[in-house]
């Protein structure tokens, strides 16, 4: 039977979770986004805002996790000349972790981009090669 852990007992603490991925892109996806020469838009902003939603929206997608009061979030973008690294930032004050959030902030900023840059990666004959997604290489967590 799946429920969720009861944590009512516990002490709130002040939690922070860093997680990083990465998705492989050919060189000339890179430029494209780098140039703004992407049809549906600029895929590092809306993957930001992508991001931030989803790492404030854990608990209705994963049926296990608790609706965290998160008092910070955030997300960063490296690109580089084959791949682009989104990390995220949680922090909260509470009974549980905020690990969750920040791995699924970074898996859907990844998926973000990797939509909005779809056309750039087509072939002549109309499919998309992938390259790389690597959307949860690492988290950190801490908590106080």
């Amino acid at each position: 039977m799946a429920k969720m852990v009861d944590i009512g007992g516990k002490p709130d603490l002040h939690r922070r979770a860093v997680a990083s991925g990465e998705i492989r892109l050919k060189p000339a996806t890179v430029r494209a986004i780098r140039a703004r020469r992407v049809e549906k838009g600029d895929p590092i902003a809306a993957a930001e805002v992508a991001a931030l939603q989803a790492m404030k929206a854990v608990w209705q997608v994963l049926p296990h996790t608790h609706p965290i009061p998160i008092t910070a979030a955030s997300v960063t973008f490296d690109v580089r000349a084959d791949r682009i690294v989104a990390t995220t930032t949680v922090e909260a004050t509470y009974k549980t972790g905020v690990e969750m959030e920040a791995l699924y902030g970074v898996a859907v900023a990844l998926l973000t981009i990797w939509d909005m840059g779809s056309l750039s990666r087509k072939t002549r004959r109309g499919s998309i090669r992938a390259r790389g997604l690597k959307a949860c290489g690492s988290c950190r967590r801490r908590r106080a």
